[in-house]
């Protein structure tokens, strides 16, 4: 067995023992999970309640991640450990405090937006990007203060833009792919790619179907050879893997996921009322046992050991030793 490490920028899983088990059938040393999408601070709260019982019922296999230090820790003991994160803003409502409140509750990571228009800033379903905020680069201050890392995988163009150059800290992209692999606009730009690579940042690479170039059909090698495009584009050192996966979710939470609070009816995207479906899974990538299959692609692609450590999990535990820790004056 490789003992190398291994990360995954993103899950949003339907939580179980099972789950967790096969965490750990895949060597998996931490994971970010998904905390919130449309939830207020109430419902935060909550959610991460049912974490705290999580941690409890299952030491066994999982633990908090309060610092990058404890991925060690879980490594060693053979845990995965959890980073909690947010896909949208909604959480903080209109209060910065709430950034601090919920650094402190472990909240590690927040999406300036999902989709849509935030508080903060423009989500790439908008027809019109504005950019940043006022409150928002008064929020991306404070997460840089506190060590809350600003990522924007649903975030528009400029405002993506905007943010890495406010931010005084990487920012990441902990789950999306070039638009040269597939136009949609939820992936990315070579332009924000370089301007993530020139800042520091780091972008997870998403194996989410409807990102990929041949959709649910997209072979190992093909994703591989997106990764090596990329390198090309940003260097192996800013690239990492974030799944995106989203096991044994009912198609109600894709709609919910899709929806929110913010609709009466159903609207998915600049009007579409198309009821949102799960695509079918990737043939080696059919849930998270299966993590291993992609350092199996990147070796028969010839990437270099080094450039295989850094993919699976090394850039993002480099990446996590400063970015967690509150900012020194």
């Amino acid at each position: 067995m490789s003992e190398r490490l291994r990360i995954d920028g993103l899950q949003y899983c339907r939580w179980s023992r099972e789950i967790f088990e096969q965490m750990r059938a895949a060597r998996l040393d931490a994971v970010h999970v998904t905390a919130a999408y449309w939830e207020s601070a109430r419902e935060l709260m909550a959610n991460i309640g049912q974490w705290h019982r999580h941690f409890e019922a299952h030491a066994d296999l999982i633990m908090p991640v309060h610092s990058a230090a404890d991925i060690d820790r879980a490594r060693q003991s053979q845990r995965t450990g959890i980073i909690l994160g947010l896909q949208n803003c909604s959480p903080i409502e209109d209060s910065i405090d709430l950034v601090s409140v919920f650094k402190q509750l472990d909240v590690h990571i927040m999406q300036l937006s999902y989709n849509n228009q935030s508080l903060l800033c423009s989500g790439y379903l908008e027809s019109e990007d504005a950019g940043l905020s006022r409150f928002g680069r008064s929020v991306i201050r404070e997460m840089n203060r506190v060590g809350m890392i600003v990522d924007t995988s649903h975030t528009a163009e400029r405002s993506t833009l905007d943010a890495i150059a406010c931010s005084t800290r990487p920012t990441v992209i902990s789950h999306a792919n070039p638009q040269s692999a597939s136009a949609t606009e939820r992936n990315k730009s070579e332009r924000v790619m370089r301007a993530l690579a020139e800042s520091g940042g780091l972008m997870g690479f998403s194996c989410y179907p409807f990102h990929l170039p041949n959709g649910s059909k997209t072979t190992l090698p093909e994703f591989t050879d997106m990764v090596a495009r990329a390198v090309d584009v940003m260097g192996v050192e800013h690239l990492a893997i974030g799944t995106d996966l989203c096991q044994d979710q009912p198609v109600e939470v894709l709609t919910w996921m899709r929806n929110g609070n913010w609709a009466k009816t159903l609207d998915y995207g600049e009007g579409s009322a198309e009821q949102p479906h799960w695509p079918e899974p990737l043939s080696w990538l059919g849930g998270v046992s299966e993590f291993g299959n992609i350092e199996t692609g990147l070796e028969a692609r010839g990437f270099s050991r080094t450039e295989v450590d850094a993919l699976m999990g090394g850039n993002w535990r480099g990446y996590l030793e400063d970015a967690l820790k509150p900012k020194s004056d």
